[in-house]
């Protein structure tokens, strides 16, 4: 927790002012017993209406100045939380986005969105009553039982022994609570990832008719989830009876001190009522120090996680001295694979073996091999989502480690496996590529892309309204979007990773043409499966279990690669195509 204080720097007036204000409404709370106790020995013992009166009036002014400072307290208490949360989880949100794909497939996804969420806004609530109770409580405790002692040091003694009591209970239960707490939120990381998972895989739960299955694995999950919060609530259920044991019995024993003092003359009636009064206090204060440091325990252990987030360093980090580099000229080296080996952390084996590929400006690569293969992780390369183990990838001629990230991936233009598309309009969507794209150039990219048609068939043309993921289109449509968004940059380097598997041969063939007629040296990376969309290139890479097994023309590959012999075989039969 100690590293994230330092997001309510900006608030230090609100994170002073906040507790002042609750330690004054404290401070008037602790003179109302004692005007309980004169408003009883001397207003209604000798029969004074007017002190009486007086007596009430002075009760409803420090009713009034304590409502006024309680809500003062508020107010600055939630000005500095809610501050607080919103700097942490900006700050968490930018250094998730700076984590590479390493860091992202190791830690996953539910957990970041629930430390995004829920953790975030459970330190935030810790915050809060951090600041309006915890000088308050422990105050008027304590301020309590010294009041006690300025009315008779013999029944005071009551207070001596009971409030170490309460402090063991309380703190006890705090202990014995932190660790399950923290268990309960990483069976709520399981929760949440299952429900993600069942969410986003629907529809292939339902094609396999797998839902019975899918539901016995949730509710499995749940219950587990169940029985550890019952479990730890069980535990902290604990706290409230035992203090209410512990202070109803030193009222009993207040009140049989408190009488045999009455009757010896050395207390009077309104003196016994005014340390009730005292003890009464006590066990509210104590009941609310309870419940704040339950919700102080589960904040704690928010933190932590949130904490191991921000501790996990990004793998992918720039030099220093990174320099952008100046553009490769026509026919010069634009992109190369100098021996790269490749591993995902944690793996035995490499995902990519002594990969060694020369690529040129304004050539066209093909890279196709079975699934699994390695096209993915190769590409995945030159933009450094990952860094090589082993070997060099470079772009005009440098280091990618040694390039600036924003120079060297505002320069490439990439269309995932996956599509994804956002919430929001056609146009919306395209300007993720370029945000200044006017509508003749999103057009321009729309045509290339093959996508022109049927956007303008929509009614609304680039207007067209896009739900998330893309729901509302084909998968063809999606992938023709998503070409285009890439295209709209106007990119160096762009690459095609499997992102015409839904179209057919003819837009296929279409869309390769148009991207090759396309001006200003563009060079393409074509990850496929299909022969047919690879043939064209100037050179094709077959990749067989991360190894490279060729590298020619088709008719080269033909001749001496069998394992491009045999895809294609698969694909057009022996006579071929």
């Amino acid at each position: 927790m100690k590293k994230l204080l330092r997001y309510l720097r900006p608030y230090r007036r609100e994170s002073v002012l906040g507790p002042l204000f609750k330690l004054l409404e404290a401070s008037f709370e602790l003179f109302v017993p004692l005007v309980i106790a004169d408003l009883v020995d001397v207003g209604i013992a000798n029969a004074d209406v007017p002190a009486i009166w007086r007596m009430c009036l002075l009760l409803i002014a420090l009713g009034v100045i304590g409502l006024v400072c309680s809500i003062t307290a508020q107010y600055f208490a939630a000005r500095a939380a809610v501050g607080f949360a919103t700097e942490l989880r900006r700050d968490l949100f930018a250094h998730i986005q700076s984590l590479s794909y390493a860091e992202l497939d190791t830690v996953g996804t539910p957990t970041l969105i629930n430390r995004l969420t829920s953790d975030v806004n459970q330190v935030q609530s810790g915050v809060n009553l951090v600041l309006r109770l915890f000088l308050r409580s422990p105050f008027i405790v304590f301020g309590a039982m010294v009041m006690a002692f300025t009315i008779d040091f013999d029944a005071a003694l009551v207070f001596v022994v009971a409030i170490p009591l309460l402090c063991a209970v309380v703190f006890g239960v705090m202990i014995a609570s932190i660790p399950l707490y923290r268990r309960v939120q990483e069976g709520l990381d399981q929760l949440t990832r299952l429900t993600r998972e069942h969410l986003t895989g629907a529809r292939v739960i339902r094609a396999f008719n797998r839902q019975a299955d899918e539901q016995r694995s949730f509710a499995a999950a749940s219950d587990a989830l169940v029985r550890g919060q019952l479990f730890v609530g069980k535990i902290s259920a604990l706290m409230n009876p035992a203090t209410y044991v512990i202070v109803n019995l030193a009222i009993v024993a207040l009140l049989w001190t408190g009488a045999l003092r009455v009757d010896s003359g050395a207390l009077s009636q309104g003196d016994v009522i005014a340390l009730v009064n005292y003890m009464s206090q006590i066990l509210v204060e104590l009941i609310k120090l309870a419940n704040l440091i339950l919700s102080v325990t589960r904040a704690l252990a928010c933190a932590r996680r949130i904490e191991g987030v921000l501790d996990l360093a990004p793998s992918l980090r720039e030099a220093p001295d990174a320099q952008r580099a100046p553009h490769a000229a026509a026919g010069e080296e634009k992109v190369a694979f100098d021996h790269v080996s490749f591993a995902y952390p944690g793996a035995q084996a490499n995902a990519l073996d002594d990969i060694h590929l020369t690529v040129r400006r304004g050539e066209t690569v093909g890279i196709i091999g079975g699934t699994g293969s390695g096209k993915s992780t190769l590409v995945n390369l030159i933009a450094r989502f990952y860094d090589a183990t082993e070997g060099t990838v470079r772009v005009d001629g440098h280091d990618v480690r040694t390039l600036p990230l924003e120079a060297l991936r505002s320069q490439t233009g990439i269309v995932p496996q996956k599509t994804e598309l956002f919430k929001g309009t056609i146009a919306e969507n395209l300007r993720w590529g370029n945000p200044d794209a006017d509508e003749r150039a999103m057009e321009a990219a729309l045509e290339t892309a093959q996508a022109l048609d049927f956007v303008r068939a929509r009614g609304k043309g680039l207007e067209s309204w896009v739900t998330q993921g893309g729901k509302n289109l084909s998968g063809g449509q999606r992938q023709r979007l998503a070409i285009a968004r890439a295209l709209v940059r106007r990119p160096e380097i762009l690459i095609l990773d499997d992102s015409a598997s839904a179209l057919d041969y003819a837009t296929d063939a279409n869309l390769r043409r148009a991207i090759r007629s396309l001006e200003g040296g563009m060079t393409v990376f074509i990850v496929s499966q299909r022969t047919a969309s690879v043939w064209n290139a100037d050179q094709i890479l077959v990749l067989d279990d991360g190894r490279q097994v060729g590298l020619g023309t088709h008719e080269e590959l033909l001749a001496t690669c069998p394992v491009y012999q045999e895809i294609y075989r698969s694909q057009f039969g022996k006579e071929g195509a």
